[in-house]
């Protein structure tokens, strides 16, 4: 049969012309593009199966899924472990329908949520009390959630669960271990998205991760940062408050009734992967970005110091003088394609499947890039905190109309914005937009907004 047809296929083409380019691939997903990280997999087609007798079925499973499930969870020290083929998302929302079921439907949550659980409460018409991160001395980063201010919003709340993010887009870790034990004093249970996170269980022992510090639901997107094809996550239960059945019975509510079985023979695989590798491969790697590190310390690009993700690379590249965009189409031209960028950092992924020459290549980009001029130092800004009109769920019902941002000011938001980075929400459905924060929403480039009409 003929291929012609290749060329009226464009998403085809412009992936297929990227990874022809052999970009450096600094980003999601954690096998990089690397050959050998999924070589296994051999004949795709052969593999794309679906529920079948001998194959399983994810939401009713009871053999080779429930087995492999189960390896899972011994291999990471959880109660449970679940396979998602809908990405961190599908794990967000059985997180949150799971921890909403007792009917109250009042949540603490850090306002560095995701979109999907933002989307997700709405759906659940939860009520969110935001705790908002407390920025770091120096630093432009947008800081975390302390335990004293997740305990404060508990106080007197009677909010169900409280719900955070760590790691965060950056890199920087909240302190979960004093936020469970807040969570404890109150009973209530702690859910994390973990989602750029899944890799902390191999490294430092592991006790960087939210299930050894005491969460109570965990959320990895394993293909962030390990050899899983893209939408591959695990959900992480680490209580026994709830039950296996009830997590699946949440996530059938959400998720494809057709998951792919690509991604969940590649989470299988990944977890056999980290048992056997993971470990040594991720010290190697830890290795690797130290001493990557240790060069940038020259040239003043690393970031205030704050507990981080180990692998994670994130530089200021303010601090010589150059925006984000800058540095990012520095390093493009240069065969490097990096994970994000904001004003004045950028952010990479390395992998553990990139090579000493992988490395070799990004640390002579980093150190050659240009000193343009001396920018003030960061100084971190609090976000507006807009006000509730509405609880999400009531915003998602309601009639709306589109229109240009700079119109919305003193009109009451009908959907969430997002922008990423910094990944904390400029405003969420039911909250009124004052002038200045259409003009932030401007400033990020968003250029319309559904409000309530």
């Amino acid at each position: 049969m003929s291929n012609a047809f290749i060329a009226d296929a464009p998403l085809y083409t412009a992936v297929r012309a990227y990874a022809e380019t052999h970009p450096l691939r600094l980003h999601t997903p954690g096998h990089a593009g690397k050959a050998d990280a999924l070589s296994v997999f051999g004949n795709l087609l052969s593999l794309d199966v679906t529920e079948l007798p001998e194959t399983d079925s994810l939401f009713e499973a009871d053999g080779p899924i429930r087995a492999a499930e189960e390896k899972a969870a011994r291999a990471f020290g959880a109660s449970h472990t679940l396979f998602s083929a809908g990405g961190a998302t599908l794990c967000i929302q059985t997180m949150l329908r799971l921890a909403s079921q007792s009917g109250n439907q009042r949540v603490v949550i850090a306002r560095g949520a995701h979109r999907s659980a933002i989307h997700a409460m709405s759906l659940l018409d939860l009520e969110p009390i935001w705790v908002w991160p407390e920025p770091f001395k120096g630093s432009s980063l947008p800081g975390v959630v302390s335990p004293q201010a997740v305990e404060q919003a508990l106080a007197g709340s009677g909010a169900a669960f409280v719900y955070v993010t760590s790691p965060d887009y950056y890199g920087i870790l909240s302190d979960i271990e004093g936020i469970a034990a807040v969570c404890r004093r109150h009973d209530v249970p702690l859910l994390v998205d973990g989602a750029h996170g899944a890799h902390l269980h191999y490294l430092e022992g592991g006790v960087l991760h939210p299930l050894a510090q005491g969460a109570d639901l965990v959320c990895d997107s394993a293909h962030k940062t390990l050899p899983v094809l893209t939408g591959g996550a695990f959900l992480q239960m680490g209580a026994t408050r709830f039950s296996r059945d009830s997590a699946k019975d949440a996530m059938a509510l959400f998720g494809s009734s057709s998951p792919s079985y690509l991604i969940l023979l590649s989470l299988d695989l990944a977890r056999a992967w980290g048992e056997q590798h993971g470990k040594k491969a991720f010290a190697a790697l830890q290795a690797r970005v130290n001493a990557l590190y240790d060069r940038l310390a020259i040239r003043d690009l690393l970031p205030p110091p704050a507990p981080r993700d180990p692998v994670r690379i994130t530089l200021d590249v303010g601090r010589v003088g150059l925006s984000g965009a800058e540095a990012d189409s520095w390093l493009r031209k240069r065969g490097i394609s990096i994970e994000m960028h904001d004003d004045r950092h950028i952010v990479m992924l390395p992998s553990v499947f990139h090579d000493e020459a992988d490395f070799a290549a990004l640390t002579d980009a980093l150190t050659a890039l240009p000193i343009r001029r001396t920018l003030a130092p960061a100084i971190a800004t609090a976000p507006e905190h807009p006000d509730a009109a509405m609880t999400p769920g009531e915003a998602l019902r309601a009639a709306c109309e589109r229109l240009p941002v700079e119109q919305t000011a003193g009109r009451v938001a009908a959907e969430g914005c997002c922008p990423c980075p910094p990944g904390i929400p400029l405003v969420c459905p039911g909250e009124r937009i004052s002038a200045s924060l259409a003009a932030a929403l401007k400033n990020y480039g968003v250029n319309a907004l559904n409000v309530i009409k």
